[in-house]
């Protein structure tokens, strides 16, 4: 069986760790695989970060322990380079899509060949663009 290196998007990130209902099937089963990767971006942590600082975003835990939660589930924290960041404004600007964290994320999976795992529909005017995703 293929290994799959998942990246979370930042709502399925807060899902899994809340345990909600909105996951789907196929992502509850994509990622309680042992031979997936599951990767959790500073992108994201930084989203929530921000969300919760400028009252946009409400969790019933501490954020500061979504490190050590991602710990207790496997899952790796991947780090956002410079070139990276440097780089991500080649990623097509697309319509109605200008979110900055998602357009990282969505860039960091390009080029990394990770699959995003979002609910987000907006993501799939960047399959064009070489991004792989499931839902």
């Amino acid at each position: 069986m293929q290994s799959l290196k998942l990246l979370l998007d930042t709502h399925t990130l807060l899902w899994t760790i809340g345990k909600s209902s909105e996951l789907s099937e196929r992502v509850i089963c994509e990622i309680k695989n042992v031979n997936n990767d599951i990767l959790v971006s500073a992108v994201s942590l930084w989203e929530i970060a921000l969300k919760q600082s400028i009252g946009k975003l409400v969790v019933d835990f501490d954020i500061q322990n979504i490190p050590e939660y991602c710990n207790q589930m496997g899952f790796q924290l991947l780090s956002l380079e410079p070139i990276e960041a440097l780089n991500s404004v080649r990623l097509p600007q697309k319509e109605r899509h200008r979110d900055p964290f998602d357009r990282m994320l969505i860039f960091q999976c390009i080029k990394n060949n990770f699959l995003l795992v979002s609910k987000d529909k907006k993501i799939e005017a960047y399959k064009e663009d070489g991004l792989e995703y499931l839902w």
